[in-house]
């Protein structure tokens, strides 16, 4: 197919944001499953990428972006990856994926993700913009928009929320933030995700109804966020490292904004998948084997501000004789 102007050729891109540990990776496994006809573009804040380990059961086209966010420092980075997604794309006489899915990091604020898309010119003729779907968390979201104004952008631009952690949070926490995101974001589409689980086919006709318009947000000030990884070249000891990550999530709960990670464990022949948000450490999740690996595992935390001893910590538990 030869691209022309007189036909809506264009390939269509959904955003999904949202703040850290509100379940984007997840929403977007869902997407995935349902849609596997999709490239993905994830951005990553931490040097150190490991989103898409955890997208590892799919096998789509897969651009990473890591070591800033995409409101900032890997910006200028989005049009000529887009630019030579499409060419890719349009090269091909099979077109290898029928939509693109960006991840934005964490603490990206959408606008000029959505400016890119939709002012430039030569994306903005190769692309169409279906909408931007933002998750919030039901346990944790109030507290994010009442500390980050990033939190508060995202809500604003968003098409579609999904308020997820559910299952996590009091009815109060929910009926409170629902009339929050009613006041920040009152003409969007409003979903729970109950357990996790939201219906892709549901979510995706959602984007294709919105048309998009361009608005204008007050100036965020820089922000003090941070990334540290960890690194370790041999397995450790499952137990030990739980327990040091549940401690450092409990005592740093208000600065320790987000831990992820793939790790090798001594006691499990698979890697083994490593969340945390809120002061909260997520069960563990084994993830498929690939031969292509290199069997470190890496953890990436994200915080508000500097966390002295944060890696001492958790190195100084793996080293202990005695399991906790």
């Amino acid at each position: 197919m030869t691209f022309s102007p007189d036909s809506d050729n264009r390939i269509p891109v959904i955003v999904l944001s949202g703040f850290l540990g509100s379940g984007k990776t997840t929403l977007l496994n869902q997407l995935l499953s349902h849609a596997p006809r999709s490239a993905v573009v994830i951005n990553e804040f931490g040097a150190t990428p490991v989103d898409q380990q955890l997208l590892r059961q799919h096998n789509v086209p897969l651009s990473v972006l890591s070591g800033g966010c995409l409101c900032c420092q890997v910006h200028g980075a989005l049009t000529p990856l887009l630019k030579n997604l499409r060419m890719a794309w349009q090269a091909q006489a099979e077109k290898p994926f029928d939509r693109v899915l960006i991840e934005t990091s964490g603490i990206a604020t959408p606008e000029p993700i959505l400016d890119t898309l939709l002012r430039e010119r030569w994306l903005a003729s190769r692309y169409r913009l279906d909408g931007l779907i933002v998750t919030v968390s039901a346990a944790a979201g109030e507290d994010a928009l009442n500390r980050f104004p990033e939190a508060q952008a995202q809500i604003v631009w968003a098409d579609t929320l999904i308020i997820t952690h559910t299952d996590l949070a009091e009815d109060r926490q929910i009926d409170s933030l629902t009339a929050r995101l009613d006041q920040l974001a009152p003409a969007a589409a409003k979903l729970h995700a109950v357990h996790g689980a939201i219906d892709p086919d549901t979510l995706l006709t959602f984007q294709k109804q919105h048309r998009y318009r361009l608005i204008s947000d007050p100036p965020i000030p820089e922000h003090r966020f941070g990334s540290t990884t960890l690194q370790f070249d041999q397995p450790v000891p499952w137990p030990r490292l739980q327990a040091a990550l549940e401690n450092l999530m409990i005592r740093h709960a208000d600065r320790l904004l987000r831990l992820k990670g793939v790790v090798y464990t001594t006691e499990h022949r698979r890697p083994v998948c490593v969340q945390g948000s809120a002061g909260r450490l997520f069960p563990p999740a084994l993830l498929p084997a690939r031969t292509s690996e290199d069997s470190r595992g890496r953890l990436v935390f994200i915080t508000d501000g500097e966390i002295k001893g944060l890696l001492e910590s958790v190195t100084a538990a793996l080293e202990t004789t005695d399991l906790p």
